[in-house]
Parts: structure tokens; sequence; C-alpha cells
């Protein structure tokens, strides 16, 4: 049976009515928010504050939130306002994550309840450019920097993501930039799984195939010798080399041959060029539930999908 108070009101309904007609004090201003869809609270901070008065404002406006029984709270804070920073980790505030002009903190209401905000992202995402002409030769780059600086080994075009940017489109995109030929995105051929590759945080590698549209090597800065005596450009700060190289002379490399996740994705380039392998390509679809457009990947031999 529900309990009930000496004029006969179940005590939930008194409970719910306390909480949605709770006032702060007079003297006492909360800070504004907006609802969330999880049913917690988003505080995003614009205006110059004293921390003194944050403080102050941010006990008040935690136990509203707590009397309307919100869950989650998040406070994104601007660099102008890093002074807030120490007063908000004092009431129990945690960092979340991280951008170049702000900083998210949260904080977790329920004392019954496990955390359930959402961590922050646990992978970044990067590709690797297969290009290889009508002559089986690959497009291939030295480090100029990185951890085969130095080491005279030739690799695919690679880089990461750009926040907003579509696998298909960063592959293109790092090729374009790392040595001025233009392609077009054909498959993505294989991806690998790395954990703690960066900051402790998972890498998904993408290697794309891609369409070569142009075959001169564009000067920008300067010409150099390179090991074997081919006439080499210069492009980026990252990679001081460029050139197109036979595709086995590519795969004999030492360092290549070293590790078991190079072997594999030179089987898998090869079996595309020689023995059919098809890989996944991308279709641009309409997203459910906001503007803009996604992207789904499969097999290419799913003719079904093909002609949707």
């Amino acid at each position: 049976m529900a309990a009930t108070t000496e004029n006969g009101q179940s005590t939930a309904w008194v409970s719910a009515l306390h909480r949605a007609s709770w006032e702060p004090p007079a003297n006492e201003v909360l800070i504004a928010s907006r609802d969330d869809e999880f049913g917690g609270v988003i505080v995003e901070l614009q205006e110059t504050m004293d921390s003194l008065l944050f403080t102050t404002s941010l006990r008040s406006s935690l136990s509203h939130w707590r009397q309307l029984r919100k869950r989650g709270v998040w406070i994104k804070l601007p660099i102008k306002l890093a002074n807030l920073v120490e007063a908000a980790v004092k009431e129990g505030f945690y960092y979340h994550h991280a951008e170049p002009n702000y900083l998210m903190l949260a904080k977790w209401l329920p004392e019954n309840e496990p955390n359930a905000l959402p961590s922050n992202a646990s992978h970044r995402i990067s590709v690797g450019a297969f290009v290889i002409n009508e002559k089986r030769e690959v497009l291939v780059v030295q480090e100029k920097n990185g951890m085969l600086k130095g080491k005279g080994v030739w690799k695919f075009p690679t880089g990461t993501i750009n926040e907003g940017e579509d696998i298909c489109a960063a592959a293109v995109r790092e090729v374009k930039e790392e040595t001025g030929i233009d392609t077009r995105f054909e498959e993505v051929l294989v991806f690998r799984e790395s954990h703690k590759a960066f900051f402790q945080k998972s890498d998904v590698f993408f290697v794309c195939m891609l369409q070569p549209l142009s075959f001169e090597i564009q000067e920008q800065e300067s010409e150099i010798e390179a090991a074997q005596g081919i006439q080499i450009k210069i492009f980026d700060q990252t990679h001081v080399n460029m050139q197109w190289m036979d595709f086995e002379e590519y795969a004999a490399q030492p360092f290549v041959q070293k590790y078991e996740l190079l072997k594999y994705m030179i089987k898998i380039c090869r079996a595309r060029v020689e023995q059919g392998y098809s890989g996944f390509q991308g279709l641009s679809i309409k997203p459910s539930f906001r503007d803009g457009r996604d992207f789904i990947y499969f097999s290419n031999q799913d003719q079904t999908l093909k002609n949707h």
C-alpha cells in the first residue's frame, strides 16, 4: 500500500510537487542550463565570473538539480573561464574531454546508481592510401618525422581523419596534401584495430584503394636525390620523399616483411589487383535524425545494394 500524509495525500505526489516547486534562497542565483535527452542538464558558460560567486551558484544549482532528480551534469567551459575549473572539481566534477577552445566537465548526481555518463571517445580514426597505376607502381612516401624518420622505409601515404570528415574523403585529401596527386576513392580494402595506440586511446586504421587521376609529381619546394638515385620531390613537412615504386619492390622491403600487419596488408592489396578480391565501397545516405549525409560501407560483391 502506498504511503500517505495525514491529509491522505500520496507522499510520492507531495515529494514530486516539492521538487517541482523548489526555489533557491532569494540571495542565491542558479546557473542557466538546458535539459539533455537523458535526464541530465548541460551548462554552457560564456560570461566572465568570479570563482567564489561561481562556487556559490554551482552549489545552489546542484541542490536544485538533485531536487529535480536530474542525473548527469555537463559543464562546458571556454578557455577564458579556465579559472572556474578548480571550483568545479572541488564540487565533484571531473574532466571528460577537452577541445582546443573548451574543457568539458561532468558529474553524476544519483548516489544510489552507478555512473552512466558515456566515456570520452575511445578511438581515433586514421587512413592509409593504396594508390597503384597501370605499371603496377604504388605511390609511396618517406617520413621526415616520426618513428620511421631516417630509416629509408617507403610507405603508403597515411594520416588521421579530421572531425566531421568521411573516411573516403580523408584518404583522397591525405594523398593530395602529401604528394600532389589527385585520386578517386574506390573502396576500403581492410581495416585494423589497435589498442593503446595514442595516449591510451585505440586506433582504427582503414586502408583505402584510390584510383590515380594524375601521375606527375608536382614540385613544391625543391628536389633531392633519393638513395637509389631517383629524383624525388619534397612536399610537406611530414614526408620528405615520394615516388612511384614497383609494387614487388615495395613489398620486398625488410621493414614490410618484418611485421605481420604489413605482410597481411600487402597480401590483401595483391589479391585485389591479381585475384579479384573485393573490398567495401562507400554509399552516401540520408541520416535518420539530423541534416547532412552519412556513409555506409559494404561489400562490392553485393549487387543488390549497389543497385539500390
